[in-house]
């Protein structure tokens, strides 16, 4: 080994040693204190230190410069951050210095820093600055560490001189509503990014970008100063980045390497590192997500103040007179316009009417940035007597009945605090995190996604999506109650107990203070209390039973109630997530609220079960002729069916079936069936075959295999002993090829029940990072039907690969027979219902057992 390569060796060791004691003594001292600002600071001097030193070993010429940009730059180094430098030079390098410079960096890569170096020259600095936002915001924060002093100050003027304050802010502005855009413009996503999502980071940093291009300085004291935020936003700002700082911090120290999302994964460990402690009701992880939930609320709400007061003093807007509105409020550049500053100080129920009035005047774009600052600053004056005052409560009513902007205002209520000071129980749910494997919102998102469904029925442009449901709300008087529902029917949550009556209870209260009339106000009520029951009837009975449809339309009472029912049902489901809503559920829905339509029609009398099983007969011979079929060509399958089938099958699918099975009602090859949904997405698929073991879970098995999940099964046993089972498929992948598929089912399916082999497990597959740390505790019971002659179990669970096949294998193990399956998945979270029979179910000994065996199974 050369002395040359023995001393970069020693060199590299010497810079990997000191790095990496100092580095440790750095996190032991943030573990032990907690100050992040302090740990971003000591690992930028530890950095600055060993470069500066191997810039003076190299010797490079004295005509350079070894500059920090970007974040090391500004003087942050996060534990996992990448260090970027520039190396600075007066012109273009001769072959020497080009080989001295392609030794330096690599010299620089091989210290085990990660390091992000660029080499430039002065002009092609700003060439590419030109040309390039993030490399001029990057050189923005230019920091000289070593090297020619004079050519840095040259390069720091270049740059200077070729900012367009004006152009600047636009593009930052705009290319931080193209970042939001990528994170659908929420900071309350499951897993957010603490850097780049709204209200991360980055958010506030891209104030101070555009303050220092605009020349307003580079720090919050600066922007004070100017006058752009008041002393006491800058202590808000300060506890935010603080809070953001810690976090970032613990999460790359956690993690072991550079990561911004608060993944799954991490939140529990960084919950515990941070101080959070679980309590009766709510994890620590949960209580972490809140605190930086709020967090970020409050960042996005300085950086539209910020953007809107910048903005303005970097291109004030031509001067024009207001114009009032009323003695408080007044028109400015189309925005509202406080008056003065402190209305909402001696007029308090002002605040309310700011929000009714953006309701009122179509031509109001906005809030000024002065009036946005007015209302978050006054929000602590909406207390008991605020609420006590009956113009301020007829205000609210006010705000909730207008034609337009019920929406946009209270989610802008909700984002300057004033909704939660308003209705102090929905102010402890705002940022309150769900775990429950299929909510994808904090609870207050969830509660005004609800009320954004329930306000699109109302829209002619999404008629197409919800027709049933925008031509029921077309004609709903009194919309406006289904608002106050949806505003209270999660409100109970975190607070333990049944969270649908203690919402009920915070409803019962709001509508006497607020003087709703006692028929609004019993709906509203009992929308809360009741606001699950549509979807757990329709999704876990069989709605075709007659007494199952008599008990539900004994509960809804009238139409009223029932079409307010199933409006708030399809707005509830399809605000919870986007993967929870599909088109068999909006059928389901669609069947239950028709069929009972049906019977409070008839003055709440179910047609009697022979009767029904007539009018369903009568109603698929009428299909039947259609097919051009004789008159006779039911009677061989018919004959070999029972009540029960009549019942759970409607009458287009009895007629199907008739069509398929009419001329081979004893088959020694089984038969299968298979078509798209013909109402909606999916596949249906109809297997007749000589009863044998273990079917249900050869079935499933298959159907998991080629790509399905199962979403209803009705399985049925003709008295000649041959099963007639039929599926409700949806497509797991969305492939888009239903169709195509129908041919592969029925052949290859038909092979395999000919070969009779045993039941083929389904493919493996991973379990979602949310069920593997955040797992539900399985529920598993198994009830007699009111008849006593069949049993029902009911299964809530964390989803996963494999998991009704294996509910299947453990029912044959038991010797139950299967009758109905409903297959409800929420998300990652599945409740299923099964209607079970034989097994020896009727000792409670062997239901206990099966039961203990499920639950064993479902444990994680």
């Amino acid at each position: 080994m050369n002395s040359e390569a023995f001393d970069r060796s020693a060199i590299v060791a010497g810079c990997r040693s000191r790095l990496h004691a100092g580095q440790t003594t750095i996190r032991e001292r943030y573990l032990g204190e907690g100050d992040a600002a302090r740990l971003l600071r000591e690992r930028c001097q530890l950095v600055d230190e060993v470069l500066c030193d191997l810039w003076r070993t190299l010797a490079l010429p004295a005509s350079l410069a070894l500059v920090a940009v970007g974040g090391y730059g500004r003087g942050e180094l996060y534990p996992a951050s990448d260090v970027d430098i520039l190396l600075l030079l007066p012109q273009a390098p001769d072959e020497v210095l080009t080989a001295q410079l392609e030794r330096a960096v690599a010299l620089f890569y091989d210290i085990a820093l990660d390091i992000a170096p660029s080499v430039r020259t002065v002009e092609e600095c700003s060439h590419t600055a030109a040309a390039d936002l993030t490399i001029q915001t990057a050189l923005l924060e230019a920091r000289l560490l070593a090297g020619n002093r004079e050519l840095f100050q040259d390069a720091c003027k270049e740059l200077k001189g070729q900012i367009d304050p004006q152009a600047f802010f636009e593009a930052k502005r705009m290319e931080q509503e193209q970042r939001h855009r990528r994170y659908q413009d929420s900071p309350y996503s499951l897993e957010p990014n603490c850097k780049e999502a709204p209200g991360g980071l980055r958010d506030l940093q891209t104030i101070l970008w555009i303050a220092r291009a605009a020349g307003y300085g580079d720090s919050w004291e600066d922007l004070a100063q100017h006058g752009f935020i008041t002393q006491e936003e800058q202590l808000q700002l300060k506890r935010c980045v603080g809070f953001l700082q810690r976090l970032r911090t613990h999460l790359h120290l956690h993690v072991g390497r550079r990561e911004d999302r608060l993944l799954f994964d991490y939140q529990t460990a960084l919950a515990e590192r941070m101080g959070f402690v679980p309590t009766d009701t709510r994890r620590a992880s949960e209580r972490l997500m809140q605190g930086y939930y709020r967090t970020a609320k409050e960042v996005t709400q300085i950086n539209t103040i910020l953007l809107l007061n910048i903005g303005a003093a970097i291109s004030p807007p031509p001067e024009q007179w207001p114009l009032p509105i009323n003695e408080r409020f007044q028109n400015r550049h189309d925005l509202l316009d406080v008056v003065n500053e402190d209305i909402f100080d001696r007029h308090p129920g002002a605040m309310l009417e700011a929000f009714l009035l953006m309701q009122k005047h179509s031509d109001l774009q906005g809030m000024t940035a002065r009036t946005l600052r007015a209302l978050w600053h006054a929000r602590t004056r909406i207390d008991a007597d605020f609420r006590r005052d009956p113009e301020n409560r007829a205000c609210f009513l006010e705000i909730l009945k207008q034609p337009r902007g019920v929406l946009h205002e209270l989610r802008r209520m909700n984002q300057f605090g004033i909704l939660g000071r308003y209705l102090p129980n929905f102010g402890k749910i705002v940022g309150q995190m769900q775990h429950d494997l299929f909510h994808v919102y904090t609870v207050d998102q969830h509660s005004l996604q609800v009320l954004r469904n329930l306000r699109r029925f109302l829209a002619d442009e999404f008629a197409h999506e919800y027709p049933l449901c925008s031509e029921l709300i077309s004609d709903f008087p009194r919309c406006w109650v289904l608002y106050v529902a949806a505003l209270f029917h999660d409100i109970g949550k975190g607070r333990g107990g049944d969270h649908s009556e203690l919402g009920a209870v915070d409803a019962t209260e709001f509508c006497a203070e607020h003087g709703i009339a006692a028929e609004d106000s019993q709906l509203i009520v009992w929308l809360v209390r009741w606001h699950l029951l549509m979807s757990s009837v329709a999704q876990k009975q069989d709605i075709a039973d007659p007494d199952i449809l008599g008990t539900f339309a004994t509960m809804v009472k009238d139409e009223r109630h029932l079409v307010a029912l199933y409006l708030f049902t399809v707005a509830d489901i399809r605000g919870t997530s986007p993967k929870v809503w599909n088109t068999w559920k909006g059928q389901l829905l669609e069947q239950l609220f028709r069929s009972t339509c049906r019977t409070l029609l008839a003055g709440g009398q179910v047609p009697v079960r022979q009767g029904l099983i007539e009018e369903r007969q009568q109603e698929a011979l009428r299909l039947l002729r259609y097919f051009a079929l004789p008159d006779a060509v039911h009677q061989r399958l018919w004959k070999q069916l029972d009540t029960v089938y009549f019942l759970r099958h409607s009458a287009e699918e009895i007629a199907w079936h008739t069509r398929a099975l009419h001329y081979r009602t004893r088959v020694e090859q089984p038969v299968v069936k298979a078509r798209v949904n013909p109402q909606g997405e999916g596949l249906e698929v109809l297997i007749y075959t000589k009863d044998q073991r273990d079917l249900f879970a050869r079935l499933v098995g298959f159907f998991s295999r080629a790509g399905y999940t199962i979403v209803d099964a009705k399985i049925h046993t003709t008295r000649h002993g041959y099963a007639l089972d039929s599926f409700m498929l949806l497509d797991l992948s969305d492939r888009g090829s239903d169709r195509a598929m129908i041919s592969y089912i029925e052949h290859e399916l038909k092979a395999r029940l000919n070969r009779q082999s045993p039941p083929e497990a389904p493919g493996s597959g991973r379990l979602s990072r949310q069920v593997r740390h955040f797992p539900i505790q399985p529920l598993v019971t198994i009830e007699p039907d009111e008849k006593g002659s069949h049993y029902v179990l009911s299964i809530a669970a964390a989803d996963r690969p494999g998991l009704l096949y294996m509910i299947a294998m453990t029912l044959a193990a038991h010797c139950a027979s299967l009758h109905t399956a409903k297959i409800s998945t929420l998300g990652e979270r599945v409740e299923d219902t099964f209607l079970i029979s034989g097994g020896g179910l009727g000792e409670a000994a062997n239901r206990v057992r099966l039961e203990t065996e499920l639950l064993e199974r479902l444990k994680l």
